[in-house]
């Protein structure tokens, strides 16, 4: 999913206007809950860019109309960036009954709602099925780009950086970004990244951050203008020596992340990138590659963090919200949603924490173009590192 990388102007005056909402006393007896959202109609603002997204979402809202009685009605959007300003506008003109009621988010969108207190919460670890989340296995369940979600956002799936190609071609995948060097020396034009401020291009440059960073300990912390170009200078080494190997030289790149795979269909590029391990096995399925296509992740870890569903602070159906957040964690949700024919987004979820008969939700065969050896998820720099490195890397390559 596609989040906006840029800072958000931050609302005065929106915290005199909370006392007009409901928050905390939220924990307590979840049949309450059930009964209370029984009959609401619950918006659920969420990225509408995929057909098998919107499938799945179509999906639930069956499920839940039919179990629970609660209408789920997909508000498409295409930035959850458009949420927060409607929110934050709702609650500047003091709207205690908002348009929203749930909404697809995480990064620097979660950091502003949470800044100005626009969520209601903390709810996600009173939700029954929060029992089942992996939060040691997969720490960024609780840790949204370095801030804390403090139960104010529920986990609904999982992403990681991974590399793709034709096995057929690359005999050995590079599993660094020294290794990429090497690689991209020894096969000069067939390898690039998308331009930042595309996702894909950013998290790549993320990526080469954490690789080449001197002290590790300023990741997790605000950047500092004044420290920033220090801190990130062994980056800009990496990528000035990464990049007169690329695609045209490093002159130019691709756009976006679909001109890469197209790109690497064409077999102009011998790799690509995705932040879903899934999406390799999904493109060979669909016949859009061959099934020689391997995935991998650099040995030592690849960035990774973790989607999630909020409810708004002026939500007028917060009882629905939560027994939606709830479903969308249970083990036949989140196992549908990992299925590669459905979705193939990895689950939140810590499957040794299952039932015998809740795990049967998840496929166990491997499949053409899976990662076969996943590698640890990095946990992504603090928020504030991406528009100052956006900005450095269109000063230095952008055309």
């Amino acid at each position: 999913m596609k989040f906006t990388r840029r800072d958000l102007v931050r609302g005065a005056g929106a915290a005199a206007l909370l006392p007009l909402f409901p928050r905390a006393g939220i924990a307590g007896d979840w049949a309450a809950v059930e009964a209370e959202a029984r009959g609401q109609t619950v918006y659920f603002n969420a990225w509408a860019g995929s057909e098998a997204i919107n499938a799945y979402i179509d999906w639930a809202a069956e499920i839940l109309k039919a179990r629970h009685g609660v209408t789920l009605e997909h508000v498409k959007i295409a930035d959850a960036a458009e949420v927060v300003r409607r929110v934050r506008d709702e609650v500047k003109a003091g709207k205690a009954e908002g348009s929203a009621d749930l909404v697809w988010i995480n990064g620097e969108n979660f950091r502003a709602m949470k800044a100005e207190k626009l969520l209601y919460g903390p709810f996600a670890t009173d939700l029954p099925n929060f029992r089942y989340v992996d939060t040691e296995g997969k720490p960024t369940t609780l840790v949204d780009f370095a801030e804390p979600t403090d139960g104010l956002e529920s986990p609904w799936g999982m992403a990681q950086l991974t590399f793709f190609g034709d096995g057929a071609k690359i005999s050995t995948p590079p599993q660094s970004m020294d290794e990429l060097v090497a690689f991209a020396k020894a096969h000069p034009g067939r390898v690039t990244y998308p331009a930042p401020p595309d996702f894909h291009g950013t998290t790549f440059v993320k990526q080469a951050l954490i690789e080449s960073i001197v002290d590790q300990g300023l990741l997790p912390l605000p950047a500092k203008d004044g420290e920033f170009l220090r801190a990130a200078a062994p980056l800009f080494d990496l990528l000035d020596r990464l990049h007169p190997h690329l695609w045209r030289a490093g002159k130019q790149f691709p756009q976006s992340q679909a001109q890469l795979k197209q790109m690497l269909a064409d077999g102009e590029l011998l790799m690509a990138l995705t932040f879903n391990p899934n999406e390799p096995a999904n493109l060979i399925a669909a016949g859009a590659l061959p099934d020689t296509t391997v995935a991998w992740q650099h040995r030592a870890g690849t960035i990774g963090n973790t989607h999630f569903v909020a409810i708004p602070v002026n939500s007028k159906a917060t009882a629905g919200a939560r027994v939606v957040a709830s479903f969308l964690l249970s083990p036949e949700a989140q196992g549908r949603k990992a299925d590669l024919k459905t979705w193939g987004d990895p689950t939140v979820l810590a499957i040794t924490k299952l039932s015998a008969e809740e795990a049967k939700f998840f496929g166990t065969s491997i499949v053409p173009g899976v990662v076969t050896e996943p590698a640890p998820a990095l946990a992504e720099p603090h928020g504030s590192w991406v528009p100052l490195l956006e900005k450095a890397w269109l000063e230095s390559y952008g055309t």
